[in-house]
């Protein structure tokens, strides 16, 4: 049975309205879309590291009751888990603070089984963090070596925007491995100072993988990809209650559809068809304006039974 593999940070999320808190929730980018591919009855582990106190006992927690595999999530005996503070402006756009306080990052795992057509879901500045590079680095090349289809979602934020020429050898190393890279018109801005997908794909990103997913939050979706392959998508109104894991439902939606419609590592190395496309930006566009009505960046329950495939 074919399974997904998440890997990145966990952190809990308190929510601020109106400058009060009200909400607090276990998240990280890819924590939030392995939420909702365990909720919508996916087969999905998930590799990351928390710290050794309350919070990382609920984050693990968290993870297994939503049918998340957590034996891959490290802890160590000195650190704290991750906060970030999400303030939400009159859109329910977030504005971030992160606090930070592990003496010694680092991943301590060893390579989970990865098959053929399994599907590994990695991004944000935990992809690219020179501290635990080696490892993450390390699983990427065993996972594509194994056969597995590498989605990655840039996420470069820009707090991060001193650190990229640091950084950028290892985004570059990801946009080789990837088989999808998705990023939105921020990210770009941030690393490139450009704002159009066509610029971005030509320049930036074809020359290491053809297939690409640029977002503009309201605005329409642009997908390139092989033999010239160009859509626009229409993004439809949504009642936002938080837009905080809007891209990573997202992401989770673009995963499931490839487990939904079978498609395999073949299906990418030889074209996805407009069809195959035009199935995973509409499961991409589900995920993420479900996760925009309620406070808990992933997808409902209500929801996640009705999408459950296996």
């Amino acid at each position: 049975m074919r399974k997904v593999i998440g890997i990145g940070e966990t952190v809990l999320d308190i929510i601020f309205k109106d400058e009060q808190p009200i909400q607090a929730v276990p998240g990280g980018s890819a924590f939030n879309s392995v939420i909702s591919l365990g909720r919508a009855g996916i087969p999905t582990m998930f590799i990351s590291e928390a710290g050794n106190d309350r919070v990382g006992r609920q984050v693990i927690r968290y993870l297994e009751e939503n049918g998340v595999d957590a034996s891959n999530v490290c802890v160590f005996p000195d650190s704290k888990s991750p906060i970030s503070l999400a303030f939400l402006d009159e859109q329910n756009n977030a504005d971030y603070i992160f606090y930070k306080d592990h003496p010694h990052d680092q991943l301590d795992f060893v390579n989970p089984e990865v098959n053929e057509n399994d599907v590994v879901l990695f991004g944000s500045f935990f992809a690219i963090n020179p501290v635990v590079r080696p490892q993450v680095h390390g699983f990427l090349e065993y996972a594509k070596q194994r056969g597995a289809i590498l989605y990655y979602d840039v996420n470069y934020r820009a707090s991060h925007r001193n650190d990229l020429m640091k950084v950028m050898p290892n985004l570059l190393e990801n946009f080789e491995l990837a088989d999808i890279v998705r990023g939105s018109d921020e990210d770009f801005e941030v690393m490139y100072n450009k704002k159009d997908a066509d610029s971005v794909y030509r320049s930036e990103i074809s020359f290491y993988t053809k297939k690409f997913i640029y977002t503009r939050g309201s605005q329409p979706i642009e997908v390139r990809a092989d033999q010239g392959f160009s859509k626009q998508y229409p993004v439809p109104p949504t009642e936002t209650v938080s837009t905080i894991g809007a891209g990573d439902n997202f992401n989770a939606g673009i995963v499931y559809g490839i487990m939904k419609y079978g498609i395999t590592r073949n299906d990418i190395d030889t074209g996805l068809s407009e069809e195959q496309w035009d199935q995973l930006i509409a499961c991409a566009q589900a995920f993420s304006a479900n996760s925009c009505r309620s406070l808990n960046n992933s997808i409902d329950e209500t929801f996640a039974q009705k999408m459950r495939i296996l």
